[in-house]
């Protein structure tokens, strides 16, 4: 069942906001349609946007404009000194979410923070495959369900997690969204009604804005939660504006019909600096943009293969096409403002005799691939059609032969999971912590192959590498290992390492609070207008 909401075409007109003088609305132009409303079930940042950040609080949070983890729904905690018991003490009088569909009889205690990780990892938890097909896709890739050996409530606001090994990025870990807590008294109301999957439908949480509908892939709405346990948010409602088109989303908010919008095309943003009308805020993103072979399907399981093809990619190109210089061209999986970063290492270079010679070594002539290319804009890749087709023209001056695909979003992200998926996907990654382990390990990693690792790629010898560089939390050993692996990863190529991009953010000049995340987020529990 889908939550429906019917909404006049007023809602994104210049007289909605006039006709809201006595309430402040905030129109967010979202660039996508939201998978579900538990973030626990997806890794997409369009989701997060959508269910994890207004709808929902974490254990810890990440300090706004940092990658910092501080106290969120936990006030205090203590970790042993072998780095496997971690204490959480929970903040008193936290109070979940009434909506029209629910009503709370209690506060948040320690059983929601077991519900809530609980049934991610393990296996017999009723709740375990509540929506078909469920794979908890960022728990199993950052391998919760071996780290984590029980979690345990103390008392009412005391919760102990015990892990297998120390976790060095454990904290960070519980701030993302994935970490999201849900209400199980809420669930278990679900449950006896014979209603499970609207958990991910009709979400409840203990963030800043309360749920009030979605009409899918048209627009969602919040309210201000009157018991939200952090600072008040200064807007009372907050309005996803879904629109996919980066071109319409600029109309929108030059018309002031949005007041804030992600992901600009590169072509338009000079002129959004010159409007006395906007605000642009611009910084280092810390992503990347790849393309993932499939390297259990031949012939992109041979190396020789996948390096031929990388040397064929002109990047330059696409950097200069698509985000018009703001962007470098990639040759490592993490970026460079990243701490471990191995700047020694040397690029493919773009050599189409090269590329052709290596194919013909490897015995590969006359190759047709499907190239994958996403249907949304995101930081790392403003145009996935436009990089495709460069791919497309590059790969032919080799003879190789490129058919273009695509799926609409949530689709083409379950789709890219498959590990029989023919050809190459264009994809990215916007850190979700701040940790290179959010990088190497959860995009690369043996335990995220049929997730996260859409090249269903798994070296024993990387995997070794990112796994100790966990358990340690000295930062110059964690360093050099994340280095080593860097240097296994480039030798082996399972991705073509495509960008990393500026984050440009333009909005209204009545816009005031919002804070330019490190990680891409957009949250809006700070923000005011003043229009």
């Amino acid at each position: 069942m889908k939550v429906k909401l019917a909404l006049a075409a007023a809602l994104l007109s210049a007289t909605f906001f006039a006709s809201a003088a006595s309430a402040k609305t905030f129109v967010y132009c979202s660039e996508g349609s939201p998978e579900g409303f538990d973030p626990g079930l997806y890794t997409a940042g369009t989701t997060f946007d959508a269910s994890g950040h207004p709808i929902y609080s974490r254990l810890l949070e990440f300090e706004p404009g940092t990658t910092k983890p501080v106290a969120g729904l936990a006030e205090s905690w203590e970790i042993s000194e072998d780095g496997t018991v971690y204490t959480f003490k929970l903040r008193s009088g936290v109070k979940f979410q009434t909506t029209d569909f629910f009503t709370p009889t209690r506060e948040l205690n320690a059983d929601d923070i077991v519900f809530s990780i609980g049934r991610q990892i393990k296996t017999d938890d009723p709740w375990h495959q509540y929506v078909p097909g469920t794979s908890w896709e960022y728990a199993a890739g950052m391998g919760f369900p071996d780290l984590i050996k029980s979690i345990e409530k103390v008392d009412d606001l005391t919760v102990k997690f015990t892990l297998n090994r120390p976790e060095a990025p454990f904290l960070a870990n519980l701030a993302m969204p994935f970490a999201s807590i849900m209400s199980k008294e809420y669930a278990d109301s679900l449950d006896a009604a014979g209603k499970k999957e609207q958990l991910n439908q009709m979400p409840v949480g203990t963030g800043p804005f309360t749920f009030v509908g979605y009409q899918q892939d048209a627009v969602i709405r919040y309210k201000k939660n009157a018991d939200y346990w952090g600072p008040a948010p200064k807007i009372d409602d907050l309005v996803f504006a879904i629109t996919t088109d980066a071109s319409v989303r600029y109309q929108k908010l030059k018309a002031g019909e949005c007041h804030l919008m992600p992901y600009p095309n590169a072509a338009d943003v000079k002129s959004m600096k010159d409007d006395p009308n906007l605000t642009v805020l611009e910084q280092e993103g810390l992503n990347v943009a790849y393309m993932a072979y499939n390297t259990t399907q031949a012939p992109f399981d041979k190396v020789e293969v996948r390096k031929a093809l990388n040397k064929a990619i002109n990047k330059q190109a696409i950097v200069d096409a698509v985000f018009q210089g703001m962007a470098t061209p990639a040759k490592n999986p993490i970026p460079p403002t990243m701490w471990s970063y191995n700047n020694a290492i040397e690029d493919d270079a773009y050599d189409l005799d090269a590329a052709k010679k290596m194919l013909e070594e490897a015995g590969v002539k006359d190759l047709s691939m499907k190239v994958w290319a996403m249907p949304v804009s995101r930081p790392y890749m403003l145009n996935a059609r436009r990089a495709a087709e460069i791919i497309q023209d590059d790969f032919a001056k080799i003879g190789v032969k490129v058919e273009i695909v695509s799926y609409e979003w949530a689709e083409y992200l379950e789709r890219s999971k498959d590990k029989n998926r023919d050809g190459a996907a264009i994809l990215g990654w916007t850190g979700d912590n701040g940790d290179p382990d959010n990088f190497l390990d959860t995009l690369l990693g043996c335990d995220a192959v049929g997730g996260n690792n859409r090249a269903q790629w798994c070296n024993e010898e990387f995997n070794s590498l990112v796994k100790k560089a966990k358990t340690t939390a000295d930062q110059e050993e964690r360093t050099q290992l994340y280095e080593e692996a860097q240097v296994v990863f480039k030798r082996e190529a399972p991705w073509a390492t495509l960008d990393h991009s500026l984050s440009i953010v333009p909005m209204r000049k009545g816009v005031t609070g919002f804070t330019q995340s490190p990680l891409g987020d957009f949250t809006f529990e700070a923000v005011d207008i003043s229009e």
